[in-house]
C-alpha cells in the first residue's frame, strides 16, 4: 500500500514539473515576441525570388530580425507584401530603406535595412496603416538591369549616329575635303621648294643688318665720348705750338 503511494506521488510531481516547464516556455516566447520585436510592413515593386519567412533582416549588416510573412497585394498584383519582425532598440527613421540582398557564398536571400542618416525623423503610422511602412530601394540586381538596359540605349544610338555618318551623301563630303586637302599641299609645294632657296639670301641679309647695328653702336659710343667727331672727322688733329 505504501508502495503505491509513492508512485502517486512522484507521478504527481513529474506532472507538476512538465506543466511549469510549459508554461514557462509559453510565457518567454510570448513575452520576446510581444515586448522585443516591432512588426513593420514593406511593399515590394520587384521579384522577392530566394526569400522565405525565417529569412534574416539586417540592419546596416547587423542582424535585428526576421521576415514573418510574404504574399502578393490583393489591390496591385505587382506588389509584394512584406511583414518583418525588427528588435525594438533598431534605430529605424524616416530615411531607412529596406533592399532585397544576397548572401556572397551561399546565394541565400535576406532583407537588408540601410540608414544612411539622410532623414533621422522618427517614423509615424499613417490613419488606417495597421504597421509602420519603410519605403524601398533597388535591389543590386534591379540597378544592374538598368545600368545594362542604359548601356543596350547607349550602344544602339552610336551604332544609329555611326550609320546615318557612313551614308552616300557624307562620304561623298569626306571624299571631297580629302581632294581639297591633296590640292592645297600640291600648290603648297612649289612655294616651300622656293622658300628654300631664299633662306641663304635672307641670311646674308640678316649678317649685313647685324654688321650695321654693330657699326652704328661703334659711332654712337665714339661720338658721345668726342662730339667734335661731327666737324673734324676721325683724322688725328694737327699738334699745336710746343706739342710732340
Amino acid at each position: 500500500m505504501e508502495t503505491n503511494a509513492n508512485y502517486t506521488i512522484v507521478g504527481l510531481f513529474v506532472i507538476v514539473l512538465f506543466a511549469f516547464i510549459v508554461m514557462g516556455m509559453i510565457w518567454l516566447s510570448a513575452g520576446v515576441t510581444a515586448t522585443d520585436y516591432t512588426t513593420y510592413q514593406v511593399l515590394m515593386r520587384e521579384s522577392v525570388s530566394g526569400l522565405s519567412v525565417d529569412a534574416p533582416v539586417e540592419f546596416n549588416g547587423v542582424n535585428v530580425g526576421s521576415i514573418k510573412n510574404i504574399e502578393i497585394s490583393q489591390k496591385d498584383p505587382q506588389v509584394v507584401i512584406i511583414l518583418l519582425n525588427v528588435k525594438n532598440n533598431t534605430p529605424i527613421t524616416l530615411g531607412t530603406r529596406a533592399t532585397l540582398n544576397m548572401k556572397g557564398l551561399t546565394g541565400m536571400a535576406y532583407l537588408a535595412l540601410i540608414d544612411k542618416g539622410t532623414d533621422t525623423r522618427s517614423m509615424q503610422k499613417l490613419p488606417g496603416q495597421l504597421y509602420l511602412i519603410i519605403n524601398t530601394a533597388p535591389s543590386l540586381l534591379v540597378r544592374f538591369d538598368t545600368a545594362v538596359t542604359k548601356l543596350n540605349d547607349s550602344l544602339h544610338q552610336v551604332s544609329v549616329s555611326i550609320r546615318s555618318l557612313m551614308d552616300e551623301e557624307n562620304l561623298l563630303a569626306v571624299k571631297k575635303i580629302l581632294n581639297n586637302m591633296q590640292n592645297v599641299t600640291q600648290s603648297l609645294t612649289p612655294l616651300i621648294q622656293s622658300s628654300h632657296n631664299l633662306l641663304p639670301a635672307a641670311n646674308r641679309t640678316m649678317i649685313n643688318l647685324e654688321n650695321i647695328t654693330r657699326n652704328l653702336v661703334s659711332v654712337s659710343a665714339e661720338i658721345k665720348q668726342n662730339p667734335a667727331v661731327l666737324l673734324r672727322g676721325q683724322q688725328p688733329q694737327a699738334l699745336g705750338p710746343g706739342e710732340k
